[in-house]
């Protein structure tokens, strides 16, 4: 039933929480970086130590750890994730703001991702070890193995800087507030940062429907279609592609933690004011409850994404379903 299904990824999910919850906070207060420090900055070295010990005592640091650790959880179990140190507010509000600049790059990002990546893969499957299926491997291959923040670079330095067509950095012109720009300055700032995740993210897609494709276009229906005098093209858009769509719109959704970890590095090249670029801003100053915060957000986020891809394939296919008994 789908009631047990659900049953099934809810438990897990709060299994998986409760887990990265508690080594997260592990890992954090076990960082060398003293969250005092980090958020004085600058004028660490002209305050003093009773204005220390009211800052650590302010934001609950001069407890001890499983203390500190019990009381975040129990307001974490409330939906209370504590007040962000750097912008003075409450996580959940700087993780809601930020995460709406953040969502429609990475949704513009991962449709194109996902759109271009089926259709090369399509078209290299197809053309099977023609100079174009070369062709297109070699670029699958080329961006799998590059860094995120190498390709925004380069398409800064000739987009914005050489010619001049993209904006520089942020996600709204310098001066404006994000409710002043119109639609076309923000989609004009938002193109080039979700390029450059696009570029890197069609690699996976394209090499994993290319194979899959190859798959159909050998397997006996397509032999037997060949045999009756259909072409190529006819065989992979009338049959194989129904065959291929379903693996390929799994992998699409489970790539939802690769396109939050790109969209990190992205948003640093093009200063971008997203989740991502608050992640680093957090974890450089020291912001213990917005970083543990969105770290938590992040693995929703990144779960979702793997729940939609199995429950899309255990929903199609009959097979899957009749083994696991998870959906009727």
């Amino acid at each position: 039933m789908i009631t047990r299904f659900l049953v099934v990824k809810t438990c897990r999910l709060i299994l998986l929480i409760a887990a990265v919850a508690t080594l997260s906070f592990v890992l954090v207060n076990s960082s060398p970086v003293n969250p005092v420090d980090a958020y004085v900055g600058a004028a660490m070295l002209r305050i003093s130590p009773d204005q220390r010990e009211v800052i650590a005592k302010r934001w609950g640091l001069d407890r001890p750890p499983v203390e500190r650790f019990g009381r975040w959880a129990g307001q974490m179990a409330t939906g209370n994730l504590g007040v962000s140190t750097i912008f003075n507010e409450p996580v959940l509000s700087v993780i809601g703001k930020r995460f709406v600049t953040s969502f429609w790059l990475m949704a513009l990002a991962w449709s194109l991702s996902g759109a271009l990546g089926f259709g090369l893969g399509l078209i290299a499957g197809a053309r099977e070890d023609t100079l174009l299926d070369r062709g297109i491997r070699l670029y699958a291959y080329t961006m799998a193995s590059t860094p995120t923040f190498w390709v925004g670079m380069i398409l800064l330095m000739i987009f914005s800087v050489s010619l001049g067509w993209t904006p520089v950095c942020c996600a709204w012109p310098p001066g404006l507030s994000a409710e002043q720009a119109t639609q076309w300055q923000r989609l004009h700032h938002l193109l080039l940062p979700a390029l450059t995740l696009s570029l890197v993210g069609i690699a996976q897609i394209t090499l994993h429907t290319r194979e899959k494709t190859i798959q159909a276009l050998r397997s006996d229906y397509a032999i037997f279609a060949r045999a009756q005098g259909e072409s190529t093209v006819g065989i992979v858009f009338r049959r194989a592609l129904r065959n291929v769509a379903l693996p390929a719109v799994t992998l699409q959704f489970a790539s939802l933690g690769e396109l939050f970890g790109g969209a990190v590095l992205a948003e640093q090249v093009f200063a971008y004011p997203g989740l991502g670029r608050t992640t680093v801003e957090a974890g450089i100053r020291g912001d213990i409850p917005l970083l543990l915060g969105i770290v938590l957000f992040s693995t929703i986020f990144v779960f979702t994404g793997n729940f939609m891809a199995d429950f899309i394939y255990h929903l199609v296919d009959p097979r899957l379903r009749k083994a696991t008994g998870a959906i009727s």
